[in-house]
């Protein structure tokens, strides 16, 4: 299998004007192309350029629900019809319309043109503004058809991140490449961390953020492969943009992927979950008893 090619898509927005987004999300997807990619990754709640409803404005929850579309709506169907113009596959990322409050989702849309796995962000912001939302209940993983081949790909959503389990579920599950929109400022901790998911799974790690001024960029992939053959450390940055627009490519070569994840001691190869009981727990104690949280 030769090299996956993924575009970090690291654009800004116009907003809550859906049109403009979806034109320019078409242009960077035209652009993706034209470089090679094999995916496509948008950054979080493109639809809608990640806004949320100002709570001063009379019916303003109302009037930004109203905003979240489906998978049958004009903004999803528009990029279904390009991936498969294009060839190419695209992790789409918008508001999704949902019994009660919206939901914050990617649908991972294959090359040609059928949505293969819908992801909603399972760690939403209870403490800011996506206490708005729904969250997600689960992770998943599904085979992707790209043109080298398919690639257990699996997705999470910029705070899901911050959390170990979510990686290691996915990992769990199979996936060989995980698909990460975000929106907010990446630092070299978010960083490190996000570096640290993909060491400690085995696993292709491919995020893409806004670009300055609304978020920092720094849009960024990183390798499974930590150690060659000889136990030499790689370093497993493949890409990381700067802070201005632009599409950046990373890539990932499956077949040194697959072996790595056959010989090496991270992943599940020598997990103990006999001892791990405690992770499943909801007790929450001092310090961290948030009232807003949800479980």
């Amino acid at each position: 299998m030769s090299l996956v090619r993924i575009a970090l898509l690291q654009m800004i927005s116009f907003g809550n004007d859906q049109n403009a987004n979806l034109a320019r999300g078409d242009a960077f997807c035209r652009r993706a192309k034209e470089m090679g990619a094999d995916i496509a990754l948008f950054p979080e709640m493109w639809n809608i350029g990640y806004t949320f409803c100002d709570s001063s404005q009379p019916n303003a929850r109302e009037i930004w629900q109203a905003q979240a579309v489906s998978q049958e709506d004009a903004f999803v169907t528009h990029f279904k019809a390009l991936a498969r113009k294009l060839n190419m596959a695209m992790a789409l990322t918008y508001l999704e319309r949902w019994d009660g409050a919206p939901r914050d989702s990617v649908s991972l849309i294959d090359r040609h043109g059928e949505v293969v796995l819908t992801y909603a962000k399972v760690h939403t912001c209870d403490f800011d503004k996506e206490a708005a939302l729904t969250p997600g209940e689960d992770f998943y993983v599904c085979t992707l058809d790209t043109a080298q081949g398919d690639v257990r790909t699996g997705a999470m959503i910029c705070f899901d991140r911050e959390f170990p389990e979510s990686a290691r579920i996915l990992m769990l599950k199979g996936a060989e490449l995980v698909l990460t929109p975000n929106a907010c400022d990446l630092e070299d901790n978010r960083i490190g961390q996000f570096r640290a998911r993909a060491f400690e799974n085995m696993m292709g790690m491919a995020m893409t953020n806004y670009a300055a001024p609304q978020d920092n960029g720094h849009s960024v992939a990183f390798d499974a492969v930590a150690f060659d053959e000889h136990e030499a450390a790689q370093d497993t940055l493949l890409a990381e943009a700067g802070e201005e627009e632009g599409v950046y490519i990373a890539e990932f070569d499956m077949d040194k992927i697959r072996a790595y994840r056959e010989r090496e001691t991270w992943g599940n190869a020598f997990r103990k979950p006999r001892s791990y009981s405690l992770l499943t727990s909801p007790a929450v104690d001092h310090p961290f008893v948030r009232v807003s949280a949800r479980r």
